[in-house]
């Protein structure tokens, strides 16, 4: 899988952009503020309909434009694509081969990107909200009907929410059974899914970890979640336990004013040689946790779509030691389409450099460097 031309319209910083990529690696050099980042995100909102950076589309569009646009062509292992996405005050439109989506879930997951940035490193160590971010969206690249349940499961959450805050005012008890059920019923569907997820994404990223850790460690993957779940489980059984809790819980709930159970509130844990690696390990060791989940995301995506995703390296080299940069980069190449940021080459490995287009970036301004012989 591979893009082959971008073009964007009033988007961040570029009034206008057209580029084509025509080799395995896109370096973009340039100062920081330049548009580097503009460029990855760009290619990411074309194939995931939201940005990896800010929730607000809005701050997608250029300063005093009433809309921005993204179009870009790709190849896959099977036919060629054209993606197309418009961001207005009205919402997004998405086009696939020239016919517009009434559903993101029919769009997503045409083009699979994997984005890896200095956040990600602190994907072990930061927030649960990251995490379960990180699962909702590589998960909605591969399976559109996640995405269908994901989205459905935040409207019952929100209606959940308003019942329970004015709970005083309404009592309306028949009501808050309805949405529970609903909630049961779709939230069942995600924790099973994620559940198996990371089951799958386990497989690669214990591998990739041990190699990686030079053989002496070992990294376990553990989903927190409101229920106990194993690898079995059905989905009947897992919505008996979640009515178990939401019945125990209810009073509980309705004093706070808010949904305490979910897949909104579950988190996943990391062992590393049966040690808590997020209260226990090593900054190096938090970051090879977040490099292996990264490649083994890569190779998660090639099991399940037949093909690799193209691969976003936006500023992270440079956060990477020698040896963790040269992991990366040689499990990559020549298997992977990818794109990096950098604001110098003297801190990209020069393997990465052998067979890769340069575009100098300034001030929302692309030029591809000419090649020297």
């Amino acid at each position: 899988m591979r893009v082959n031309k971008l073009s964007l319209k009033h988007y961040r910083n570029y009034a206008e952009a057209e580029l084509e990529f025509n080799k395995q690696v896109h370096v973009f050099v340039g100062d920081n503020a330049q548009g580097k980042t503009n460029v990855l995100e760009a290619i990411y909102v074309l194939a995931m309909a939201k940005s990896h950076r800010t929730a607000k589309d809005k701050e997608l569009i250029s300063w005093g434009q009433d809309y921005a646009g993204i179009c870009g062509e790709a190849q896959t292992r099977r036919n060629k694509l054209t993606l197309d996405l418009t961001i207005s005050s009205k919402g997004k439109k998405v086009k696939l081969n020239g016919l517009e989506q009434r559903r993101l879930s029919e769009y997503v997951g045409a083009l699979n990107v994997v984005m890896f940035a200095p956040e990600d490193l602190h994907l072990v160590k930061g927030s649960p909200q990251g995490r379960r971010r990180f699962m909702d969206m590589e998960l909605g690249q591969i399976s559109p009907i996640y995405l269908h349940h994901s989205s459905r499961y935040q409207k019952i959450l929100q209606q959940r929410n308003s019942l329970l805050r004015d709970w005083h005012k309404n009592q309306l008890p028949i009501c808050l059974e309805i949405l529970t059920e609903q909630l049961i019923d779709t939230g069942a569907e995600l924790i099973k899914r994620r559940a198996v997820f990371l089951q799958k994404l386990q497989k690669w990223a214990e591998t990739i970890h041990f190699d990686i850790s030079r053989g002496t460690e070992e990294l376990k993957l553990i989903y927190l979640s409101t229920v106990e779940v194993s690898e079995d489980l059905n989905l009947s059984t897992l919505k008996e336990r979640l009515h178990a809790v939401y019945k125990q819980k209810k009073d509980k709930e309705q004093i706070r004013g808010t949904t305490l159970f979910g897949p909104h509130r579950e988190d996943i844990g990391f062992l590393v040689n049966e040690k808590d690696v997020q209260s226990y390990g090593s900054q190096g060791q938090q970051r090879t946790t977040a490099l292996a989940l990264k490649l083994a995301e890569i190779e998660l995506i090639k099991e399940e779509v037949g093909e690799y995703p193209v691969l976003l390296l936006d500023d992270v080299l440079s956060e990477l030691d020698d040896y963790r940069q040269s992991h990366l980069l040689e499990t990559i190449q020549r298997k992977v389409q990818t794109f990096v940021t950098t604001t110098g080459l003297a801190g990209v490995h020069q393997k990465a450099l052998e067979n890769a287009e340069v575009f100098e970036v300034k001030l929302g301004h692309i030029q591809l460097r000419p090649t020297t012989s």
